[in-house]
Parts: structure tokens; sequence; C-alpha cells
């Protein structure tokens, strides 16, 4: 599935944590791996640019992050990123450079690179979103199946077993995701697609597509 390499979804010099990537094909098998490169990483982060806060939270000193904020370790916030009202960051966390978490917004087991926008009631769990990826609000990913068998990542007859349990979404760089969308587990949305509002969304999506129902994709022109 060449869709789902790293290589076709992410630009890797948008991300703090590019060095997470090093020697995986395929963007789920870091998941396991971000806590504890998170505390690596925090460590030797400067502190004339981070403040540690608590237990391995480092937070950039040019960040806003607002006072009703929950933000549990190990969580990088970068710089000039935005924490607003509410936010619940419940641990395992790479908050990029430029990046919003909003109102009511809950992060966990996440890596989000530059710009990315999950600015409003949204839920991201075991997930990676790329640079300048957008979730309209109430959108989130669902990380577990309900049979709570292991997620399997589908393209049409293909199939990649990965092994996890708990697998949300990976979406490429530049992706838009409309309003009270549901991403079910084992997700992949290739670069510069887009997925209309309410959508129930599974499996692959490929680069440069409309996702308009299920069944119904469309290519950009």
């Amino acid at each position: 599935m060449e869709t789902c390499k790293i290589s076709q979804l992410y630009d890797l010099s948008e991300t703090i944590a590019c060095e997470l990537f090093e020697g995986a094909t395929y963007p789920w098998e870091v998941l396991p791996k971000i806590s504890g490169f998170i505390t690596k990483l925090g460590e030797k982060l400067p502190e004339e640019k981070f403040t540690k806060i608590g237990e391995n939270v480092w937070i950039a000193k040019s960040a806003k992050v607002a006072p009703t904020a929950n933000i549990n370790g190990p969580a990088i916030i970068d710089e000039e990123a935005e924490v607003r009202h509410c936010a619940f960051i419940r641990g395992n966390a790479i908050v990029g450079k430029g990046a919003v978490v909003g109102n009511s917004t809950e992060l966990k087991n996440v890596v989000l690179f530059n710009k990315v926008q999950v600015p409003h009631y949204n839920y991201v769990g075991d997930s990676i979103l790329g640079f300048k990826a957008h979730m309209g609000a109430g959108s989130i990913t669902s990380n577990v199946k309900s049979d709570k068998t292991l997620v399997v990542v589908k393209d049409g007859e293909e199939r990649i077993e990965t092994g996890l349990k708990k697998f949300g979404a990976m979406l490429g760089d530049n992706v838009e995701v409309g309003c009270n969308s549901v991403l079910n587990p084992g997700t992949v949305i290739g670069r510069n697609s887009n997925v209309y509002p309410t959508s129930m969304v599974r499996g692959v999506i490929h680069e440069g597509c409309i996702y308009k129902k299920q069944g119904e994709i469309a290519e950009k022109i």
C-alpha cells in the first residue's frame, strides 16, 4: 500500500518528532513509541525555549496555554502553539509549531505536525496528523473497534495487519475533515484530501481525493 507509507503522507521536516519515524515504513508503527520518544526528546530541548512543567511536560515559552487546559505528561507543546480553554491532553502527545488544540478537545497518544488545527470539540487518539491537517468542529477519531479485535488497514482487496488494538487515523499533510465526521479505526487519508461533513470514514482514501460518502470518492481536478 504505497499510499499509506510515511514517505507518501508526511513532510517530516514539519515536525519536531522527525526522528520518531526513522526505520518505520508505515506511520502507525510509531504509535507504541511516542511516550518514550517524548521523554528522551524533552530532556534535550533547549531551556531558553522550553519550560518543563510537572512530570515530563515541556511547553515552549512562545506557546499560549489557557489556564483551564489540563496537560498530562509525557507531552511537548512546540513553539507558537495554542492550547485553548478546557483542552485535555491525556499524555503521550506532541503538539507541533503553530498548532491549535481547541476548546474541549482531547488528545491521547498523538503526533500533531506543525500548523495542525483541532480547534473545537475534537477527540484525537492514537493518531498522527500531518502538516496543516484540519479537523472540523466535532470531528473525532474512533481508536478501538467495537469487538476489540486488532485493527486492519484496508484498501480495496489489500489488507495490512497492524497488530494494534488502538489505532485511530493517519491524516496526511493538508487533509481537511468536515465537521462532525467520524474516522473509524484504521483510517488513512492521503495528502490534500477532503472529507465531507458528517461523514463516517473507514479504510484508505488516496491522495488528492474528496470523500463524499462511502462508495463515493472523487478525485480532485
